[in-house]
């Protein structure tokens, strides 16, 4: 981890800020030879924020709203504005687990009471945006049609856009935005955040784990069409091939602060957290930020229970300087 390479190839250990920027730098471009390029910006269209529906509740104003992330390419999404602001609020990228209903669930429409984070944080002041992953709620995208040669890649530039529309809000303190997710939502909320550092604090639950720790290093999960298809295609699957890990992501979100849920009893995704967390904690050191990353293991399953979210929730409440 703690190693770069000069434009001739030789390593170099990272004892600063400077050469940890390298290694950072190298991490993206690995990570790319997987998720495929990150567009460029001439990608960008206006918004166009469309608003198909506007419920007005007791503590916020939800509306089920479209935006632009391409050309001829609408995301849906559920935003939540919550009633009586002082002030400009802190905005929240809520990313949903795999569920039919995609961004129904962490907005408390539909699915398991533990994923409403959407919901919850607009209770608690947090203007919210939580949009459908490719082919998952109502967005329906042939993203490789695009392209694209992989969902991953195409999820990150999405939930780069939703950044863009959070912080186009009169309501939304541009420069306090973070991102919360739980299964597929916890390792997308993970991608993003890399490749986007206006992003502050990420919350991820049940959302990763080392490539060499996944189902004993079977990295079937990973390959297919709705993440890397590159994973078997070029890598065949072999966590030793993979020129990216778990590892290098956490480093790579440093000194920005991680608040990571990982329960004891979830077969996909605990054995190898920690061995990413340790991975990471000597970059966070170097950053002098070691209090940014956080870790839990409750005693439950492939899970977000209320107390592990009140806790997630207070920790985002620090980085974003709302105190509870």
């Amino acid at each position: 981890m703690m190693v770069y390479l000069d434009g001739k190839g030789k390593a170099h250990p990272v004892k600063a800020v400077s050469g940890w920027k390298k290694r950072r730098a190298h991490i993206l471009t690995n990570m790319q030879q997987v998720t495929g390029m990150m567009p460029d910006r001439g990608r960008r269209v206006p918004l166009d924020v469309q608003v198909e529906e506007e419920v007005r509740l007791e503590r916020f104003t939800r509306k089920k709203i479209t935006f632009a992330a391409e050309k001829d390419d609408r995301v849906p999404a559920y935003l939540f504005i919550p009633h009586d602001l002082k002030g400009k609020a802190a905005g929240m990228l809520c990313l949903h687990q795999t569920t039919k209903i995609g961004k129904g669930e962490p907005a408390g429409v539909g699915g398991l009471p533990n994923l409403h984070y959407a919901q919850e944080l607009a209770e608690m002041g947090y203007v919210t945006l939580a949009p459908d992953y490719p082919n998952y709620g109502d967005y329906q995208i042939d993203v490789y049609a695009r392209g694209y040669v992989s969902a991953t890649m195409k999820g990150v530039w999405n939930h780069m856009r939703a950044v863009d529309l959070l912080q186009s809000l009169p309501e939304v303190d541009g420069e306090r935005i973070g991102c919360i997710g739980h299964s597929l939502g916890g390792h997308n909320s993970l991608y993003v955040a890399t490749f986007d550092e206006r992003i502050r604090v990420v919350v991820t639950s049940c959302g990763f784990n080392s490539f060499f720790k996944y189902y004993g290093g079977d990295l079937t999960g990973w390959s297919h069409k709705g993440y890397m298809p590159r994973i078997a295609e070029v890598y065949g699957k072999d966590p030793a091939r993979m020129p990216f890990d778990f590892t290098e992501i956490i480093g790579a979100m440093a000194p920005r602060a991680v608040f990571i849920n990982a329960p004891q009893k979830d077969s996909n995704f605990l054995t190898g957290v920690d061995d990413c967390v340790e991975a990471a904690k000597p970059v966070y050191a170097l950053f002098k930020a070691s209090d940014k990353l956080a870790i839990v293991h409750p005693d439950c399953g492939h899970d977000f229970p209320p107390e592990v979210r009140e806790a997630a929730y207070r920790f985002v409440d620090r980085v974003m300087q709302k105190g509870r």
